[in-house]
């Protein structure tokens, strides 16, 4: 577990700004800004696959070799994958002992378009699997090393590199000390919308970059509810379904006999009705106009794979007003074993409270229940809406100049998140006016990159000589 440093006391409540930035401050005694550069693995590091087959021993048998496939597939694939990796190393790393919830998995592609209840695009943080409280330099790093990771994947140079990764986390700095001096409300009600990537395109990007930029904020208003029933429905004997496409989409109906997938089914509506309660009653309302149509099992993401993941096909008023809510498995925190157990018992709950915390705004069908699964073990889950004008990032064609610009975006957005939960008056303090942590991150970026490619290639090999079955 994290060993927090005699300077980590926490300020009383409601301590004022000076004795609060007095805290930050003196937390540099015991892990100075310039020690966030360290990173080497210990002699006694333990095998990371281990940790992946840990993992894996609680998922969908079937799908654990799509997993394994996918992290293969290159460096940064397998760094989505590898959260739990990671924060067993960064265990070990000096921290100022100022906590904040964290993301638990900032990676910049879990940075990206979303939309608020009053229908406008928000750039915000996206999953939370893994949030948990904990050290706010640990989500500073990951961002970090993910984009050190992407930039070597696109061939950028040493220099270009560094520069990406010190202006994020300049900008996360920066942001910092702006949400320092604001009033409460005014870090709460904070957010960053469309017009604001907008400007920030005109500023920095050229025709093209701006060109990209608009393209992806068009597109990400067409994913929603119409979309997905376009793309995931079909009318097969007269009845409404989602499309099968195995193994990523399984109906109901194909994984289970019929009584037995009656008995499931009717498990499922009562999750919907049940975790209905979890939602605000103006939205629960909502919820209750809507009928459950059909189920099915959804492969996402790369670390997600092998959870349990189930798409609800809802209608309202008529077959041409669909929702798809997505019900998530939620597990312990890959943070957990370092940080500390989450307080709430449900660990869906502890992603929602996580969530809600962290966004600016957040999904209007966001929630959580308990369920018993097709196993007839129970599991917890949260659930959302499955496509709401969501955009995600392309790193892969981005040059350094996009990716600089996309990383400042991100280390902005990731400081307001831990303004709303840590004591940003500290953590603004720690970090001061000058680069020193901006430098430290980018060294244990590079360092840390480094390791993620030696854990790669291990993988790599340990699917080759069939330790580890691999799909797709």
């Amino acid at each position: 577990m994290v060993q927090e440093s005699a300077s980590t006391l926490r300020a009383l409540p409601h301590a004022t700004p000076e004795e609060r930035a007095a805290l930050g401050k003196a937390a540099r005694r015991d892990a100075p800004r310039s020690s966030h550069a360290e990173f080497s693995p210990p002699p006694r590091r333990g095998d990371p696959l281990r940790l992946l087959e840990a993992q894996s021993a609680e998922r969908v048998p079937e799908l654990v070799p799509i997993r394994y496939g996918r992290m293969t597939e290159s460096p940064f694939r397998f760094y989505r994958g590898a959260a739990a990796i990671m924060a067993a190393d960064l265990a070990g790393t000096p921290v100022s002992g100022i906590r904040a919830q964290l993301c638990g998995d900032a990676h910049l592609l879990n940075f990206r378009l979303l939309a608020s209840p009053e229908r406008n695009l928000v750039f915000d943080i996206n999953d939370f699997d893994e949030t948990l409280p904990g050290p706010w330099e640990w989500d500073v790093k990951r961002l970090a090393a993910s984009l050190v990771i992407a930039g070597r994947a696109n061939g950028f140079s040493d220099q270009e590199r560094t520069g990406i990764v010190r202006s994020a986390v300049r900008s996360y700095r920066e942001a910092m000390t702006r949400y320092a001096e604001m009033r409460n409300l005014e870090v709460w009600y904070a957010r960053t919308d469309a017009e604001k990537l907008r400007t920030v395109a005109a500023e920095q990007l050229s025709g093209r970059g701006r060109r990209n930029v608009a393209r992806a904020l068009g597109k990400a208003r067409s994913r929603d509810s119409l979309q997905a029933f376009a793309k995931l429905t079909e009318v097969a004997d007269g009845r409404l379904r989602i499309v099968p496409d195995p193994p990523m989409v399984v109906p109901l109906a194909d994984l289970l006999p019929g009584v037995e997938r009656d008995a499931v089914q009717r498990r499922f509506r009562g999750l919907v009705t049940s975790y209905g309660h979890t939602l605000a009653s103006d939205r629960r309302s909502l919820l209750a106009d809507f009928r459950l149509v059909d189920v099915a099992r959804k492969v996402v993401g790369v670390g997600s794979v092998g959870t349990r993941c189930w798409i609800f096909l809802m209608l309202g008023r008529d077959g041409g007003d669909p929702l798809f809510l997505q019900a998530k498995e939620a597990g312990p925190s890959v943070l957990a074993e370092h940080t500390g157990a989450s307080r709430y018992g449900n660990q869906g709950e502890r992603v929602v409270a996580g969530q809600r915390l962290m966004q600016a705004t957040s999904d209007i069908f966001l929630g959580w229940e308990r369920v018993d699964g097709i196993d007839g073990r129970r599991r917890d889950f949260y659930i959302r809406q499955l496509r709401d004008w969501k955009g995600i990032a392309e790193p892969e064609a981005m040059v350094p100049k996009g990716m600089r610009a996309f990383g400042e975006v991100c280390g902005a957005t990731l400081a307001r998140a831990h303004a709303r939960s840590g004591d940003r008056i500290a953590i603004a303090a720690y970090l001061g006016g000058r680069d020193v942590f901006d430098r430290a991150v980018g060294t244990f970026a590079e360092a840390y990159a480094d390791q993620n490619e030696r854990d790669h290639a291990a993988l790599v090999e340990a699917v080759g000589s069939g330790r580890l079955p691999v799909a797709g």
